[in-house]
């Protein structure tokens, strides 16, 4: 276990959690903010856990597969994530339908900021997010990130709001 809220568990992920990945991977509705296509096979789902994990070893941190402790569920995944193409550390989330609008994403971006400057010593985390995904906006302005930038992710597409916290903000915030 990495983290633990009120409600939910975070830890590493694991061979072993390949059919609720792709179970959240190939969910139409899931994938349709996120720039990525959906993931339809049981192959393709253990390359991502394995590149996953590889995040874990390389840079001591990663997306962790974030679990209701009530039935003890899995919700989907949140965590962070480094971007070598922005020397940036990205906070990032991505829960099954059901789950949505009920202040998870909320609860484990706060825990995770704060293991991210506290424990991890971060400096700055950022996170982005399609303009019409107006629930991922909310959430980073409801831990208290502050918006950047609108620019593409990658050049030639779309715009993307950027938000970010530095250490400064972290500390101003009340995240703690």
């Amino acid at each position: 276990m990495i983290l633990e809220t009120e409600r939910l568990i975070l830890r590493e992920m694991q061979p072993s959690d390949a059919e609720d990945m792709l179970r959240l991977h190939s969910n139409l509705h899931v994938q349709q903010y996120t720039g990525e296509t959906t993931i339809v096979t049981i192959q393709r789902i253990q390359e991502k856990i394995e590149e996953k994990t590889k995040e874990y070893r390389d840079y001591g941190y990663g997306r962790w597969v974030t679990i209701l402790k009530e039935g003890m569920q899995f919700v989907g995944w949140a965590g962070l994530s480094y971007l070598p193409e922005f020397n940036e550390v990205d906070l990032g989330y991505r829960f099954l339908p059901g789950f949505w609008g009920k202040g998870l994403a909320t609860e484990a971006s706060r825990a995770i900021l704060k293991y991210g400057f506290d424990a991890l010593q971060l400096k700055r985390i950022i996170a982005m997010a399609m303009e019409e995904n107006r629930a991922s906006i909310r959430v980073m302005q409801k831990v208290g990130m502050q918006f950047e930038k609108l620019a593409p992710y990658e050049p030639g597409s779309i715009d993307v709001v950027w938000y970010f916290m530095d250490q400064n903000s972290y500390q101003r915030s009340g995240v703690r």
